[in-house]
């Protein structure tokens, strides 16, 4: 089952730096491989995202994303809910010190077939995914 976890410290307070990862005009300057991304609905446990991103040669992959948990400022979660690989999200954030410390985790219930066929690619996505924390990091302390 390919899965990620990794965690961050942001100079930020808790507040902004949820409103961030909860919004998702912001993805597409953190997360590389997302091609288009809207939002459908208000905030809140439900909402719809509806997201393509970059699959195998360039080609665009339906992942739209419905959000299920939004705890400001400490919890935001989601699932895929379109395409071949539906893994599950969780973003946490913690106070530290001045800033924030978030832990960004995903997994994927990969069985059979598809997790013969599809299991490297959707962790080699998960662990792109893990390295734009640091991108997500550097905009919102810059």
């Amino acid at each position: 089952m390919p899965s990620a976890s990794r965690t961050v410290t942001i100079d930020r307070p808790a507040d902004q730096v949820f409103a961030f990862f909860a919004d998702p005009a912001n993805d597409r300057s953190w997360r590389p491989a997302v091609k288009e991304i809207a939002a459908e609905g208000p905030p809140g446990i439900g909402r719809r995202i509806h997201q393509v991103v970059e699959g195998p040669m360039g080609r665009g992959i339906a992942a739209d994303i419905e959000v299920t948990a939004y705890e400001p400022p400490s919890r935001y979660a989601f699932r895929v809910v379109a395409g071949p690989a539906r893994p599950s999200g969780e973003f946490r954030f913690a106070p530290s010190g001045g800033g924030t410390q978030v832990t960004f985790s995903l997994s994927a219930d990969l069985g059979g077939l598809k997790g013969l066929f599809l299991g490297r690619p959707v962790q080699a996505s998960m662990d792109g995914e893990m390295r734009g924390l640091d991108t997500a990091k550097r905009a919102l302390e810059a």
